[in-house]
């Protein structure tokens, strides 16, 4: 397979895992010019609503190792009803999201901020912002079903489409209209209205039946379990990481945010390529092309290795510079290499590590590697947190934890690729 076949699925895909990330950088430029607390608000409500796509990223991943399958076995109507049946599903749980979050807001907002003023703003945008959760998670099973079947320029241009038109709106809403944070609020709304209607649309034009099926959602729930527990593994550590950072001094958790900013941004970098495996080596096994798959595997690892490697010198020769785009302060930037290093040179780790993380889900192999997850958690990241919080290690000993968890993966997930257990050949696993 040409390296052109692989980027084809794997650019679209990093457009799409950046567009939000882009947006709420708009909206808080916006936001921010109200004023402390409206910016307060829209952080402590961006967060918990941030934490819907986070935990619930099974109707994206596990719709696109479900469809891979069927498409590479010549049953696209079948793989298109896989993502039938996920947008079931997905306004299923949203509504169930929906309801609870309209209950919850206000203590969950009162427990995140401390503060009264900045608890009243972000409930005021959260309740508001909610009505876009089914949305956002309609969103999530129509890029899993077109990434499983091929399809990657499409999510792209819905995801720009209604993130592009909100953006616009938001400055309108806020000031124009005269609606502050509430504003914001319906920008984001409209944004998860715009694109999943083009989702929906794309959807009953593939004309397949539109019926739910309880057995393929449970089939899907099942996967999107396993999913959901390594999820919140990772959400434990980088928790868990930064209330260490936070007791050491304001200036290591200055410093923490930084790189582990940029340490997120590179993973939509890797991550892309590893939706392309997911899509591809999925294809190849509802193909019963096993060698294909393992020839797959090995291309994609190999373009992640090299990947990391070229991050490894760029961000080392740029030590001394970035940082300082993102701060003044001669305290935090004093703290920047006790993380600095660990990041740079994780890089090659973590482009092998997530490129594998994609052939496995691509494989459908969602139990491995929740426990490998949750095994690497708890036997390396969350151990060397907490000592280093007892000792006073600092950040060095918050990312020496982050760097044995990534190592853990590494072996844990090489050994299975190299097993060939993963490679189950046929159009449903």
């Amino acid at each position: 397979m040409s390296a052109r076949e692989v980027f084809r699925l794997a650019v679209p895909a990093f457009g799409v895992l950046t567009a939000e990330p882009l947006y709420v950088l708009v909206d808080t430029a916006v936001v921010g010019h109200l004023g402390a607390l409206p910016l307060a608000g829209l952080a402590v409500g961006g967060v918990v609503l941030a934490q819907v796509s986070a935990q619930l990223t099974f109707l994206s991943y596990g719709t696109t190792a479900r469809t891979a399958r069927l498409h590479g076995a010549g049953r696209r109507a079948d793989a298109v009803a896989e993502g039938v049946q996920a947008t079931w599903l997905a306004l299923a749980v949203g509504a169930v999201v929906l309801v609870l979050g309209q209950l919850l807001a206000e203590p969950i907002a009162h427990a995140l901020a401390g503060d009264d003023d900045i608890a009243r703003n972000a409930v005021s945008w959260l309740r508001i912002a909610l009505f876009g959760a089914p949305l956002i998670l309609v969103t999530m099973a129509g890029n899993g079903w077109m990434r499983g079947v091929q399809d990657a320029k499409r999510p792209l241009y819905y995801v720009l489409a209604g993130n592009g038109i909100s953006a616009v709106l938001c400055p309108v809403l806020v000031y124009g209209v005269g609606w502050g944070l509430e504003g914001s609020a319906v920008a984001n709304v409209i944004a998860q209205i715009i694109s999943a209607g083009l989702f929906l649309r794309a959807l009953i034009r593939e004309r397949v039946p539109l019926r739910p099926q309880p057995k393929v959602m449970r089939a899907q729930l099942v996967l999107g379990r396993d999913l959901v527990l390594r999820s919140l593994s990772f959400q434990a550590c980088f928790l868990s990481a930064a209330a260490v950072a936070a007791r050491a001094s304001a200036e290591a958790v200055g410093a923490h945010q930084i790189v582990l900013q940029l340490w997120t941004f590179l993973g939509l970098v890797l991550d892309s390529l590893a939706i392309a495996a997911q899509s591809l080596v999925g294809a190849a096994l509802g193909a019963h092309a096993a060698d294909r798959a393992r020839q797959l595997s090995r291309q994609i690892t190999g373009y992640g290795l090299v990947f990391g490697c070229v991050l490894l010198v760029v961000f080392a020769s740029v030590h001394g510079v970035l940082p300082k785009v993102f701060t003044s302060d001669a305290g935090v930037l004093a703290e920047v290499p006790g993380a600095w290093w660990f990041f740079v040179l994780l890089q090659p780790v973590a482009g092998v590590v997530f490129a594998l993380d994609g052939v496995l889900l691509g494989a459908g192999d969602a139990k491995f590697l929740r426990n490998a997850t949750l095994g690497s958690a708890l036997l390396g990241f969350l151990p060397l947190i907490w000592l280093s919080l007892r000792f006073g290690w600092g950040l060095a000993g918050i990312w020496t934890g982050l760097a044995a968890f990534m190592l853990l993966r590494l072996i844990a997930v090489t050994a299975r690729w190299r097993s060939g257990r993963w490679a189950v050949v046929g159009a449903e696993r």
